[in-house]
C-alpha cells in the first residue's frame, strides 16, 4: 500500500522544518518546497537521506506542480518576522495571496485536505483581549505591517471561499508566538533577539516602556496543535498558541536570568501598529482538538538557549544573512 504524501510549503523553515520530522515520523512521504529567501536547507538535511522525504526548490507564488497523488497539503511558506517582510513586502503579499490560490488548486486537482498557516497579526492590534476567532481584529491596511497582516487574512478569505464553493477540504490556523530550535537568531522577533543580544553582550533593547505583552508557545506544543487540526473535521480558523501571557520588560528580565548575562535593559521607540497586546484564547483548541501547551516556558527557554549556544561566530553576528535583493522582482 502506498504511503500517504504531504507537500509542506517552507517546509526548510523553522515551523516547516519541524513540520516535515513530524510527518516523517507519522510515516508520511513528505514532500518539502521552499525557495529558501528565509528558510534554511541546513534545517532539513538531516532528512536528505530518507527515500520519503524529497526537496523542492520553488517559489509557491508561481504555478506549482507535484506529480503524483497528494494526501495533504500544508501551506507554511511566509516570511514570518517584520524585518523579512518590511524588506520583501510584496514578495510577502504574493506568497499568501497567488501562492495559497495556486496551492488551493493543487489541493482542489488532487482532492487533498489543505491547512494553511494564518496568525495572531490578523487582530491587528487587538481591543478584545485576549483574543478570540470571532474577533474582526483592528488592522491598519495602509501601516508598515499591513503587508503581512492582510496577506493573512486574504489568505484565510480565499481559504474559505475554496471550501465553501469547491468543496476543498482546508483547515485554518491562527499561530501565536512560538520559538525553539531553528529560529533564525536574526529575524527581528523578540525572543531569538533577547537571546542574540545577551550572547553578543549587547544590552537588550526594549520598545516602549516594555508594558506590551506576548504569550509564548514552545515549537512542539505547536506542532502538535498542527497535527490535530489537519486531522479533525473543523473548516474554520483555530488558534494555537500558549496563554501564560507576560510583559515584554518581565520577558526580557527572565532572558538576562537564564543566560546570566550583567547587560542592561534601554528602551527605545515604540514601533508603529506593533500590537500592545498578544493572548490567544485556546477554548476552541481545547475543546475540539483535546490540545493545550505542555512545555513550561522555563523548560522551552533553556532548550532554546542550549541551541542558540551552539551557534557560530559567524552566525551569531551576521546580522543579514540573505541577499534580498537577489529575490526582489
Amino acid at each position: 500500500m502506498l504511503k500517504p504524501r504531504i507537500l509542506i510549503t517552507g517546509g526548510a523553515g523553522f515551523l516547516g522544518s519541524h513540520l516535515c520530522d513530524r510527518f516523517i515520523k507519522e510515516g508520511l512521504h513528505v514532500i518539502a518546497m521552499d525557495n529558501l529567501i528565509t528558510g534554511e536547507l541546513k534545517n532539513i538535511q538531516h532528512l536528505f537521506h530518507l527515500e520519503d522525504f524529497e526537496f523542492y526548490h520553488h517559489d509557491v507564488s508561481k504555478f506549482v506542480h507535484v506529480p503524483g497523488n497528494l494526501s495533504y497539503i500544508l501551506h507554511f511558506a511566509s516570511p514570518a518576522s517584520p524585518i523579512d517582510y518590511l524588506k520583501i513586502p510584496i514578495q510577502t503579499l504574493k506568497v499568501s495571496s497567488l501562492g495559497t490560490h495556486n496551492l488551493l488548486g493543487l489541493a482542489r486537482a488532487k482532492k487533498a485536505r489543505i491547512l494553511v498557516a494564518s496568525t495572531s497579526e490578523v487582530y491587528g492590534d487587538p481591543i478584545v483581549h485576549p483574543q478570540v476567532e470571532e474577533y474582526y481584529g483592528n488592522v491598519n491596511p495602509v501601516g508598515p505591517r499591513g503587508v503581512y497582516d492582510e496577506a493573512k487574512r486574504f489568505q484565510e478569505a480565499i481559504t474559505m471561499a475554496y471550501h465553501t464553493y469547491h468543496n476543498v477540504e482546508t483547515r485554518i490556523i491562527r499561530i501565536f508566538n512560538t520559538y525553539g530550535p531553528r529560529m533564525r537568531l536574526n529575524d527581528g522577533r523578540v525572543l531569538p533577539a533577547f537571546i542574540g543580544q545577551a550572547l553578543r553582550g549587547e544590552d537588550l533593547t526594549v520598545f516602549g516602556d516594555g508594558g506590551q505583552t506576548r504569550s509564548f508557545c514552545y515549537v512542539d506544543d505547536l506542532i502538535e496543535g498542527i497535527y490535530r487540526l489537519l486531522m479533525s473535521d473543523y473548516p474554520s480558523p483555530v488558534n494555537i498558541g500558549n496563554p501564560d501571557e507576560i510583559t515584554i520588560l518581565d520577558f526580557a528580565k527572565e532572558i538576562i536570568k537564564l543566560t546570566g548575562t550583567k547587560q542592561k535593559i534601554i528602551f527605545k521607540d515604540f514601533p508603529k501598529d506593533d500590537p500592545k497586546q498578544r493572548q490567544p484564547d485556546i477554548t476552541k483548541a481545547r475543546k475540539l482538538l483535546g490540545w493545550e501547551p505542555k512545555v513550561s516556558r522555563a523548560e522551552g527557554l533553556k532548550i532554546t538557549y542550549e541551541y542558540f549556544k551552539t551557534l557560530s561566530q559567524d552566525e551569531l553576528y551576521q546580522r543579514d544573512h540573505k541577499n534580498f535583493d537577489a529575490y526582489v522582482k
